[in-house]
């Protein structure tokens, strides 16, 4: 079991530092939409493996893995967007930028706000070894969120030194 979870928990780490690594890329270097959906595989399947659910647990399993995949789409589509803006190298237009993010931060939020009602019917029957290993991994993925921001406001902050 330890080995399967460690394993399991090497191919989620791996999958979130390259698709942190990807989003900052040049545009010719991006992940192709296979790649992006063998990394949510793996990221689902390292949730799961790490609950171990029970049978009757499993009912409630497919409502999560679908609302992962929309948060997943929706982070795609977002970051083929960005890209398409980055290739026009038109003029910045800083209202329409916040406007934009704004839009994005609203589905985000709606988003993770459906995950969090697919979790409730499951999380509710968890045990108490399920739900330590579910904040283990939950805490890894806040951490891995909060490095992703602090580099990319790194990143920003060197591109306004540019100007």
């Amino acid at each position: 079991m330890h080995k399967i979870f460690a394993l399991g928990l090497t191919a989620f780490l791996a999958g979130s530092s390259l698709a942190y690594a990807q989003a900052a890329a040049p545009a010719e270097e991006h992940f192709s939409k296979s790649d992006w959906n063998a990394l949510t595989d793996a990221r689902i399947g390292v949730v799961k493996a790490a609950l171990q659910l029970k049978p009757d647990q499993t009912k409630y399993w497919q409502a999560i893995e679908d609302a992962i995949r929309a948060r997943a789409t929706m982070r795609q589509e977002h970051v083929a967007a960005l890209k398409a803006r980055v290739a026009e190298k038109t003029e910045f237009q800083p209202v329409e930028f916040m406007s934009a993010r704004a839009d994005y931060m609203a589905q985000r939020a709606e988003a993770l706000k459906k995950l969090a009602d697919a979790w409730k019917p499951l999380y509710a029957t968890l045990d108490s070894d399920q739900k330590r290993r579910m904040r283990f991994v939950a805490m890894h993925v806040l951490n891995e969120f909060q490095e992703h921001a602090g580099s990319r406001r790194a990143h920003e902050e060197d591109d306004e030194d540019d100007d």
